[in-house]
């Protein structure tokens, strides 16, 4: 890495945030091109300021000093910016794409302004130091890493495609009782459902053969029962210390233990294992902070409810999200994870005792 040099943001790109234009919500005529702010696409308009590859570097908000999103990612195509967020692209000694990666590992806390809510002005974000080598070994890395970027984005679109196919036929089966009813209804293969693909991979007559041949009164397969989830499971809630108490969270796993927010809830996917913040273990002890096991499922049930995931390591979580321990009676977690997943959580009325009353056919 000899032929490195370090070099200021602004020696390396051509800076565009005299052309941006932030437009009132109100004022949004709605249309194809996104509408760009600190953190990603916020709306979609009718016109667009920019077109081609741009990097896009967030201005302002929290997430600059907590970045539980990127804070810098790029915009290709046309489209709009607001005043949240700079534009710049590269020059002719940088590569855009590759000033992007170098951003992403960049620590930019020194450069931030305002205690309230942080601030990356233009004048600082100029400043900051970016390692680089000559610009077709930029290109180089940045191809190297697109390609990795794009497998990886291809391989979540697939899991979502089969995690998709995977909560149908859950439904079909454990919420419809598709197998019960067309058995009733005489179905040679009352297991049939998303074109052959369950039958391909186990006996449908193996299947079939674990599903009642009729339903109860109640509606529900006959010898089945509904049972409280707080009686299959031990219901734990997570806990925050307090907020101005700075010195219990903190971002590096050497440091602390993973402590799982909403947010990261939401971005996991099936399975949460990165937090973006951790809890000392000075703060766990002192606020009595439960430790989730692994392959424990998790539900937030307070602000955004709803989201589900499982936990992949040992991890904590904060108060609006609920753990549900495994005990000796509990069913299979893939089967809990499937039913919370597909659970209509607008019939819950008191979210807390909802939760806790809410029930699984087992």
């Amino acid at each position: 890495m000899n032929n490195w040099v370090v070099y200021s943001l602004a020696a390396l790109t051509e800076n565009l945030d005299s052309r941006r234009k932030p437009v009132k919500e109100a004022d949004r005529k709605r249309g194809p091109f996104p509408y760009y702010g600190a953190s990603g696409v916020v709306d979609y308009v009718d016109d667009y300021l920019f077109e081609g590859l741009h990097l896009l570097i967030a201005e302002d908000g929290e997430n600059l000093r907590t970045r539980k999103l990127p804070i810098a990612f790029l915009a290709d195509g046309k489209f709009w910016v607001n005043n949240h967020a700079h534009i710049v692209r590269g020059n002719d000694k940088a590569d855009t794409r590759f000033l992007h990666y170098a951003l992403q590992i960049a620590d930019v806390t020194s450069y931030l302004s305002g205690s309230t809510m942080p601030k990356l002005t233009q004048a600082n974000l100029s400043r900051i130091p970016i390692r680089a080598p000559d610009i077709d070994t930029q290109r180089a890395i940045a191809s190297v890493l697109s390609a990795l970027d794009d497998k990886i984005e291809l391989n979540r679109r697939m899991n979502e495609t089969l995690e998709q196919m995977a909560q149908a036929i859950f439904r079909d089966w454990f919420v419809d009782f598709g197998p019960v009813r067309r058995k009733q209804e005489g179905a040679s293969d009352p297991i049939a459902i998303m074109g052959g693909l369950v039958q391909n991979a186990v006996r449908a007559d193996e299947l079939a053969a674990l599903f009642p041949d009729t339903l109860g009164d109640d509606g529900v397969p006959a010898g089945w029962s509904p049972s409280e989830l707080g009686k299959l499971f031990e219901i734990k809630i997570g806990r925050t210390p307090p907020r101005k108490e700075r010195h219990h969270f903190v971002g590096n796993e050497a440091d602390g233990i993973p402590w799982l927010s909403i947010r990261d809830l939401g971005t996991c996917g099936t399975f949460a294992h990165s937090t973006s913040e951790c809890l000392t273990a000075d703060a766990v002890n002192e606020f009595r902070v439960p430790l989730i096991e692994k392959g424990t499922v998790l539900v937030s049930f307070k602000l955004t409810v709803g989201r589900v995931a499982i936990a992949e390591r040992q991890m904590l979580s904060n108060e609006a999200i609920a753990q549900l321990a495994i005990k000796a009676e509990s069913p299979p977690t893939a089967f809990t994870y499937s039913f919370m997943k597909q659970f209509d959580y607008s019939l819950l009325e008191g979210v807390m005792h909802s939760v806790l009353r809410s029930r699984l056919r087992v």
